[in-house]
């Protein structure tokens, strides 16, 4: 029988961590420190998974045969660009890998990714009231719930909203501007609706190693331009960066962003490690949002 985690929990681990004049913790610094906005239980299991043994000594040893891997999927991918890919089997896999080999705490980042990303589109959408958008929020409760193509629809929701949002505002002549009253209704405060994770001796890769490890999987199992948008969405976090600021009226969000300029790709191999700076700007960004909702 596999423990069950809930979020709570890694807020009661990191805050436990006793502070020794003489060996300061770094993590329970970084946990304390306020300049990043993060929701706490969000933040803590970051830094318990930034903190691991598995990213500490399992990520070095497999990175060379990750990079090894990757690239001889693409020299595959330039071959064969549209054959033997499968977005089921791409999704069962990470669902497979994810429910028996990774730690609760990064599960609990990865679900609520899906969640943030949804709401700061919504946030978007709410507070430009001339444009009309449809969209297609992603509520995963569970490990099971991204069995539904969740990481691929989750790549075309943000290219089909960036289309539709400024073919809209083309077509009717308007711009994006901070309103007169922002809405804030799309912004949860507080903690949304995650089942517990199953913590067995097996789950113990960090969410740093996980993302990394299904790089290279969702480069073999998806098209070459399948891949390409994919890896290629992460530097839209500066596009929306600029949507939110325009909105709110105030631009120092931005330094929070490290994927730059969407008008010059990056190269793919790079993708897993902005994958997780992708997540922490999101994080951020939405506590933010969280923040002024509060003050409204």
């Amino acid at each position: 029988m596999s423990e069950q985690i809930k979020s709570i929990d890694f807020v009661e681990e990191l805050e436990s961590t006793g502070h020794d004049l003489n060996d300061p913790d770094p993590w329970l610094a970084m946990y304390l420190d306020r300049s990043i906005r993060m929701d706490d239980a969000a933040k803590a299991a970051l830094l318990i998974s930034m903190r691991s043994r598995s990213r500490q000594f399992f990520l070095p040893l497999i990175r060379p045969f990750l990079w090894i891997f990757a690239h001889l999927v693409t020299l595959f991918r330039i071959t064969v660009p549209k054959s033997l890919t499968s977005s089921k089997v791409l999704h069962r896999s990470i669902y497979f890998g994810l429910k028996n080999f990774v730690t609760p705490e990064a599960n609990f980042i990865i679900l609520r990714h899906f969640h943030i990303g949804s709401e700061l589109l919504a946030f978007i959408a709410s507070n430009i009231p001339q444009a009309d958008m449809k969209l297609s929020p992603l509520r995963p409760e569970s490990l099971e719930d991204l069995l539904d193509d969740v990481f691929l629809k989750h790549d075309l929701n943000l290219f089909n909203f960036v289309i539709n949002l400024n073919t809209d505002m083309r077509n009717k002549g308007i711009d994006i501007s901070s309103p007169e009253k922002l809405d804030f209704d799309a912004v949860t405060d507080g903690p949304f609706p995650i089942k517990p994770f199953p913590k067995r001796w097996t789950n113990f890769i960090d969410v740093q190693s996980a993302i990394e490890i299904y790089t290279p999987l969702y480069q073999l199992f998806l098209s070459d331009r399948d891949f390409w948008r994919a890896a290629n969405s992460l530097q839209l976090d500066e596009t929306i960066g600029l949507y939110v600021s325009r909105i709110l009226g105030e631009s120092q969000y931005l330094g929070l962003i490290n994927n730059k300029h969407p008008l010059v790709p990056l190269p793919t191999i790079s993708a897993g490690f902005r994958l997780l700076l992708h997540g922490l700007a999101a994080e951020s960004l939405h506590s933010v949002l969280r923040e002024k909702k509060r003050l409204a």
